[in-house]
């Protein structure tokens, strides 16, 4: 009896995914158009998160074609410059509270994750150029 209804719930478990997957669709539309009016604080904070996430993937991104571009002098010196923007970001959109926690300014971290992107492209449009400058990558 019991290997039968393994064998019946083995069957319908990819029906039973297609249907779950399919009621989840509205629900993750509905959180790509509703970001103009989030219901409550936690929507909004989704919406915050999506777009940081976007403007972290970017600086990934933007990070390793620059690297692709610098000798290993360099290369330590855009780390060291690196490693200490992501303690300045964090000192300054984070925090902790011992009496209510850990928390992040979703905003501050989205905004100064795009200065540092734009930062890493215009230094990669410089190296593009021929004229990469060791001084520049330290900031």
């Amino acid at each position: 009896m019991r290997i039968s209804n393994i064998k019946h719930s083995i069957r319908h478990t990819p029906l039973t995914l297609l249907i779950a997957t399919a009621f989840m669709f509205p629900m993750l539309s509905w959180g790509a158009q509703n970001c103009d009016k989030p219901v409550n604080d936690f929507d909004g904070l989704y919406c915050l998160t999506k777009v940081y996430l976007e403007a972290d993937k970017e600086l990934n991104s933007s990070y390793g074609k620059l690297v692709k571009r610098l000798n290993s002098q360099q290369k330590t010196t855009l780390k060291r410059g690196q490693l200490a923007w992501i303690r300045a970001r964090n000192d300054q959109c984070s925090y902790y509270d011992n009496s209510n926690g850990f928390f992040v300014n979703m905003d501050c971290a989205t905004d100064m994750t795009t200065e540092r992107v734009n930062f890493l492209n215009d230094r990669l449009r410089e190296c593009n150029a021929g004229s990469c400058r060791d001084s520049r990558l330290k900031q």
